[in-house]
Order: C-alpha cells, then structure tokens, then sequence
C-alpha cells in the first residue's frame, strides 16, 4: 500500500510580477519571487531558480542522508545547478535540462561509503525522480473572484517528510 502526504504553499501578489511566498510552515520567514526581465525586476529568484535549488538541494540531501546512514562522514558539500533554457517549437521558453554538479568533501574513511551511495542516492531524492518523470498538475481556479481558495493558507502537516 502507498502512503499518501500533501502539503501546501501559496503565494500573494505584492507588486507586478513580484509575490511573497508562504512557505506552509509556522516558523518559515516568508520568501519574495519576482520574474526575470523584461516582465518582472529580477531582484528576487524566479520560479526556475527555485526548481534548480529544488532539485540541487534534494540530491545534495539525499547523498548525505546515505552516507550517514552507513556511518559515513562528509564535511560539507557543495552543489551547484546548470540549467538550459531553450524556446521550444511554439516559441515559449522552457527548462530543456538540469545539469547538477555535487562536490562532497570526504575524508578517506568514508570513500567505500560514498562509492556505495554513489549508486542509490538519486533513487531517494523525491523531487529529481519526480522532475524526471513528469509531475501531473492540475490547474484549478477559487470559488469565486476575489476570495482566497479554501486551500490558501490550511496548516501543513507536521510530521511529513515533505514540509
């Protein structure tokens, strides 16, 4: 049997293409995108940058919850994401590859724990398998004008894996 979670985010309007983000978490500071010129100001990351960080932080996350879990140790990692964007054939602008880059730091008494992990880390992270595969979304509009979905704003669970 599958086990099932959900969370939610949403996002409000402060100005153009700029929105403060509700992470669903009471102790999250809220965050700020805003679009790449020429439609928004580009001060702040856009949907894309955060899809990249999305993807970098879960493998990053991932290769480190594997190595701790065989009793390995890593002294930091850094991971950096590489990402293509290309028109596609009806001329709107999509993400057409993620190239991600992990640069652990390991002493030598963990290099048998990393090469291990080297093979399955990518299997755990939820949200590169996902990107991967393709995620169904579904667009949905509030009931009426003017008022916030009933959505907006619920508490997120506490004790999932995905908040």
């Amino acid at each position: 049997m599958m086990a099932s979670q959900e969370f939610k985010v949403a996002i409000r309007q402060m100005e153009h293409f700029r929105f403060e983000v509700d992470w669903g978490l009471p102790t999250a500071e809220k965050g700020i995108v805003d679009e790449a010129p020429p439609l928004g100001g580009g001060a702040e990351p856009n949907p894309a940058r955060l899809l990249a960080v999305a993807v970098a932080h879960c493998l990053s996350s991932s290769l480190l919850f594997c190595i701790e879990k065989a009793h390995g140790h890593c002294d930091g990692i850094t991971t950096t994401a590489h990402v293509r964007v290309e028109r596609n054939e009806r001329g709107r602008w999509r993400l057409t590859r993620l190239r991600i880059i992990l640069d652990p730091r390991l002493p030598a008494e963990s290099r048998a724990t990393f090469e291990r992990c080297r093979e399955l880390f990518e299997d755990y992270c939820i949200v590169t398998e996902s990107v991967r595969k393709g995620i169904p979304v579904d667009v949905e509009w509030a009931p009426s004008p003017g008022q916030p979905s009933p959505a907006v704003g619920a508490p997120s669970p506490g004790n999932s894996p995905l908040t």
